[in-house]
């Protein structure tokens, strides 16, 4: 989904709160399948994407990544917390999140949320930092994958905010040269970043103490390519296979097996984008065979995994050193 179909829909919901039946019966009828709104959005444009969101309920969103970076500012607090492939964040209202391409992530909302979570949303394309890298000297000053997070609230950088809803507005309005603005706001706020990062005095990261729930999704990182079973998990941890399973239900709404099978896919993902071999990639994240795997990816993600692999090259129409 294009970031053009995201806004066809914000249009029907402009101003009130959207009944989750009604989304869905939207979503089907602009001929969308809802369990992939989340899984493979693409791009509208060739360097930035801008736009609003809100969640009311962990439903709406599952573990994903993207081809493209991710930029998140928090517009409010709700109780939310963030997981960052491993890492875990309480939600702090002006918080900033950084998701690198091909990195898993999602919010973890609580059950009853007074608002929903709400945030401008930033896509930066790899190209755009790539581009960038090559016309200035200091490289690293692009390189802004190296932080999850940055609390900017009671900052100096609090005013990071404001610059993430004049792109938003920019990208709302569509007024003449429009994009030329975003671009350029973009960049402003690319650079401010990196010098916040940069900053010796700059908040550090406020990862949450670990819990079972983030110790058992360290594991599925460490053990992903083996052959990985609730059991297993239960006995290294020694805690009950029914621990495990109320800490994922609770935490992110899924089971144990349907989280491992979301994160192989989408380290199957990054491993499509590399161009590797598509018969060898589900047994490098852990599928028996190629059957099993391709059967997963197309029920996940709607498309196959050549299909996938096909979108990519479409999308690129600037070849990359």
């Amino acid at each position: 989904m294009k970031l053009s179909d995201i806004r066809r829909l914000s249009g029907h919901f402009a101003g009130t709160q959207p009944d989750p039946q009604q989304m869905l019966q939207l979503l089907k009828e602009l001929g969308l399948d809802p369990k992939h709104l989340y899984q493979e959005l693409e791009m509208s444009s060739r360097f930035v994407d801008t736009h609003r969101d809100s969640s009311w309920s962990n439903e709406q969103i599952s573990l994903h990544s993207h081809s493209f970076y991710e930029i998140l500012h928090c517009a409010n607090s709700c109780g939310a917390e963030y997981l960052v492939g491993a890492d875990r964040y309480r939600l702090q209202k002006d918080d900033i999140i950084i998701v690198p391409p091909g990195v898993s992530h999602r919010p973890l909302l609580p059950p009853a949320m007074a608002e929903p979570y709400q945030r401008e949303v930033l896509w930066l394309s790899p190209e755009l930092i790539q581009i960038l890298s090559h016309l200035f000297q200091n490289a690293d000053l692009y390189r802004i994958s190296g932080t999850r997070l940055l609390r900017t609230a009671g900052t100096k950088w609090e005013f990071l905010g404001e610059l993430f809803r004049s792109g938003v507005r920019e990208a709302e309005r569509q007024q003449m040269g429009w994009e030329t603005v975003v671009l350029g706001n973009t960049l402003q706020l690319i650079i401010y970043l990196r010098r916040a990062m940069l900053e010796q005095s700059a908040p550090p990261l406020s990862v949450e103490d670990p819990e079972l729930l983030d110790q058992v999704l360290a594991y599925m990182e460490e053990h992903l390519s083996e052959k990985i079973t609730l059991s297993d998990a239960a006995h290294h941890f020694f805690v009950s296979e029914s621990t495990i399973t109320h800490s994922f239900h609770n935490k992110m709404g899924v089971s144990f097996h349907r989280c491992l099978t979301q994160r192989r896919l989408i380290a199957a993902k990054t491993l499509i984008q590399q161009n590797q071999r598509l018969e060898s990639i589900g047994e490098q994240v852990g599928f028996a065979d190629y059957s099993s795997f391709y059967r997963a990816f197309k029920k996940e993600f709607g498309i196959s995994p050549r299909q996938y692999r096909q979108l990519l090259s479409a999308d690129s129409a600037y070849p990359l050193p």
